[in-house]
């Protein structure tokens, strides 16, 4: 490889130099040893020093005067003052009873430059070598940070660069160093295959992995630069991948790059051996432990006999019986689970081995790499501190933690000796990343407010280094205009509570009234179990509507006679200033596989609201909403999705409901219709869709079926997706005193009518994060309901 060979190069230069003047010095030091042998001087004698205090260089070689000395302290006297780094040359003779010591000092270096870098910036390179200003010079070190430079240029996939150097002596012993940068092209991967995999096809193996192959965006993604360690942690996901999906004897064969120097393209190959695919047998716990009763921890065994055999589920009933028994007080309880595979069956039964283990404490933890985030927000992720008993499981589950938290690229915890045979010290590597996030969304509707709108955003995921979430978001369209603050402490007081708020306003303008509503909410979210969490927030709204000046050219309150609205409308308006105080309650469950690329799990929530605590509104309101997703084809990378969902809204006065209370029709539900465009209508005596004012529903329903598959005719590190999807809904019930005001004609479309539609769509994870766009045909629709067939939106991060 390239980069090994520049290494090998790199060390050469740096052995040989060293050997070069280590010879030299060697020679003198001889020389001088039998001169020297038991002697004693009556002084010693510093020449050829510039800069280097005659001081420092008598304490360093540690002879004293009228002390005796011999060959073998001249010896560690001239390696000393070499280690310092400071001197090209040393000698060490003896001239009567003076002891003379001639050195000649590095030159000093006053400046670094870099010339020619266009994609590595001044402050990346200085970083990446050793020569500093005012340090020494030396020529092994510049051709030491030559390969080091070749080596940055590498990382970000331009192994063709090349590196000149000059050295400006500028008198006095100083030099400037200048490093001239050709950063040649980038080195691309042409291919990336896979060599020995039957039940998965290249395409999900290739998503799977991080290394992908160059396309047309790669100089955005940067995501096709080969590097050796990105191959083998691609390695270690391809079994992860594997063994969490019943293939416990997969091996990753072999793993190579080759480059092609014509091109400047490499070819990356993994042969890989899948092996047979297993599922849980028996499993049973043991335990030697006196006072564990092992048939009390069955509930918490995440491995159930006949299903596909999966190492996370291992590792989570590990955790499991681990907290288990260290709460029943056995803090040094080990847990080791052991597998009898029956190849003839395939199956694996498990035995988790439940024993006393080492008495080991945390003598104190390290944190190292951690140039931004604070140190307590690293160590409040661990469940051990300094002086409890050390845990392996544990402290797993911290590193998975922290690795959730996505601050970091990479964690490794590891272990060194403490000051005791039973102590331990936790060393907590940490390479930080961006987490800022830079976000867009765009649609565009068509009916009474036709047009696009968009809506962008910045939020800071680690703010300040305290892992503190904020966000501030603006947009708009032809008539909208939205802006919002959110802010979130995820462990207030110091507990697991997430607690935090959020502030906004929002102004809409329809064909015959606008609406500007102001609110904020306090909410507080606690973990119930790793899946499952809750929230609960108190919530305070108030809303205003009023006619536009078309519809109200005196603006005295009052519709003009050729305004065409509804009589529910214009009762909600008249009421003026609407006050809503709630409190709410969500129980949300996750269990996707990646919320990026989702595979498998479920992510649904359920919501309460109650509006009573003061203001105006006084109604109960619960939704609820649920997403499954499951592979249908591994080989051919084919998900399905179901989604199902439903809400309903129910007054507690006589004074009902407003008309803006009901739910409103929105994508979510079913996509080819408009915004509030569908469910029941109040059409005002006319034929013409622009007149009609959909009232919204005390009910909905929804359902949504959908296969996502790549595209075939691009390549899969474009990231490019297509959909085929089925939505159906209904959203129907109007108030009692919303239903009064409207004439009986209207009526029917009260009922409970569902509506249907059927469309395609394209995602795509762009450079700006995922896009999609889906094109819906309503299949059962009413006449007044309004179209809507394009949506978009898309998201980005930086």
């Amino acid at each position: 490889m390239k980069a090994t060979k520049r290494l090998m190069g790199a060390a050469s230069a740096v052995a040989l130099t060293a050997g070069m003047v280590f010879s030299a010095s060697l020679f003198v030091q001889v020389a001088a040893v039998s001169a020297a042998h038991a002697a004693v001087v009556s002084s010693i004698s510093v020449q050829g020093n510039q800069r280097v205090d005659a001081e420092t260089i008598r304490g360093n070689i540690g002879i004293q005067p009228g002390r005796s000395f011999s060959a073998a302290d001249i010896d560690e006297a001239v390696k000393r003052l070499f280690a310092t780094g400071l001197f090209s040359d040393v000698r060490v003779t003896q001239s009567g009873g003076t002891l003379v010591v001639q050195v000649e000092e590095y030159p000093v270096v006053n400046q670094v430059l870099f010339q020619g870098n266009k994609k590595r910036k001044d402050a990346d390179l200085a970083r990446a070598v050793q020569l500093k200003p005012r340090g020494p010079f030396s020529q092994a070190q510049m051709e030491a940070d030559v390969e080091a430079i070749k080596a940055a240029y590498s990382a970000i996939g331009r192994d063709d660069a090349e590196v000149q150097t000059q050295v400006i002596d500028l008198g006095e012993n100083r030099v400037n160093v200048v490093f001239t940068v050709n950063e040649g092209g980038r080195t691309k991967i042409r291919a990336v295959n896979f060599v020995g995999n039957n039940a998965f096809g290249d395409r999900r193996l290739a998503d799977v992995i991080s290394t992908k192959r160059s396309n047309i965006l790669s100089f955005v993604f940067r995501d096709d630069i080969y590097d050796e360690n990105r191959l083998r942690a691609d390695e270690e996901t391809l079994r992860r991948f594997y063994y969490d999906r019943g293939y416990a004897d997969f091996q990753v064969v072999s793993s190579s790059a080759e480059l092609d120097e014509a091109t400047n393209e490499y070819t990356v190959n993994f042969t890989v051996d899948e092996g047979e695919r297993y599922t849980f047998g028996d499993v049973t716990i043991e335990s030697s432990i006196d006072g564990v009763d092992s048939t009390t921890l069955n509930s918490a065994i995440e491995t159930r006999s006949g299903d596909v055999y999966s190492a996370k589920n291992v590792e989570d009933t590990i955790i499991g019986l681990t907290e288990r028994v260290a709460g029943a007080g056995y803090a040094f309880a080990q847990v080791t689970p052991r597998g009898d595979r029956n190849f003839e069956t395939r199956t694996i039964s498990v035995v988790y081995t439940i024993d006393q283990g080492p008495r080991t404490y945390i003598e104190r933890i390290e944190i190292r790499g951690n140039e931004r985030t604070r140190d307590y927000v690293i160590r409040r992720e661990f469940d051990v501190s300094e002086g409890d008993a050390f845990n392996q499981v544990l402290i797993q589950r911290a590193k998975r933690r922290l690795e959730r938290l996505d601050f970091f690229e990479t964690v490794n915890i590891a272990t060194a000796p403490g000051s005791e045979p039973d102590q331990v010290i936790l060393v907590v590597d940490l390479v930080e990343k961006s987490t800022g996030e830079f976000s867009v969304g765009g649609g565009y509707t068509t009916g009474e407010n036709a047009g696009f709108s968009v809506e962008g955003s910045v939020s800071e995921r680690n703010f300040l280094g305290r892992g503190q979430f904020i966000r501030i978001s603006a947009g708009g369209g032809k008539d909208t205009r939205n802006y919002a603050l959110s802010f979130t402490e995820p462990y207030f007081l110091g507990r697991r509570i997430a607690a935090g708020f959020d502030v906004y306003r929002q102004t809409q303008k329809y064909t015959n009234y606008e609406s500007a509503t102001s609110g904020a909410t306090v909410r507080f979210g606690l973990p119930i179990t790793q899946n499952l969490t809750t929230q609960l927030a108190y919530n305070l709204t108030s809303e205003e509507y009023n006619y536009t000046e078309s519809c109200d050219a005196n603006n005295n309150g009052i519709p003009d006679p050729g305004c065409i609205i509804s009589q529910p409308i214009q009762d909600a308006i008249a009421y003026g200033q609407w006050i809503k105080s709630s409190v709410s309650a969500t129980l949300q469950y996750n269990s996707i596989d990646d919320m990026k690329n989702p595979h498998s799990g479920i992510y649904a929530t359920l919501t309460g609201e109650v509006a009573g605590l003061g203001g105006d509104a006084k109604w109960a309101k619960i939704t609820a909403r649920g997403n499954y997703y499951r592979t249908l084809s591994e080989q051919q990378d084919i998900v399905g999705l179901l989604t199902l969902g439903g809400g309903h809204i129910q007054p507690f006065t006589d004074n009902g409901l407003r008309v803006f209370d009901q739910f409103k029709g929105t994508d979510r539900m079913i996509r080819g219709f408009a915004y509030n465009g569908f469910g029941p209508v109040d059409t005002n005596g006319s034929t013409n869709e622009d007149n009609y004012d959909h009232l919204g529903g005390t009910t909905y329903f929804h359902a949504t079926a959908e296969a996502q598959f790549p595209m075939p005719a691009l390549p899969e590190s474009l990231g490019v997706k297509g959909a085929i999807f089925a939505d159906a809904a209904t959203l129907f019930g109007v108030d009692n005193g919303v239903a009064a005001a409207v004439p009986g004609a209207n009526q029917a479309s009260f009922d409970m009518r569902w509506r249907a539609s059927v469309g395609a769509g394209v995602i795509w994870a762009s450079p700006f994060g995922p896009i999609r766009i889906d094109y819906a045909i309503p299949v059962l629709k009413e006449d007044t309901d309004i179209v809507q067939n394009l949506n978009f939106g898309m998201s980005a991060k930086f």
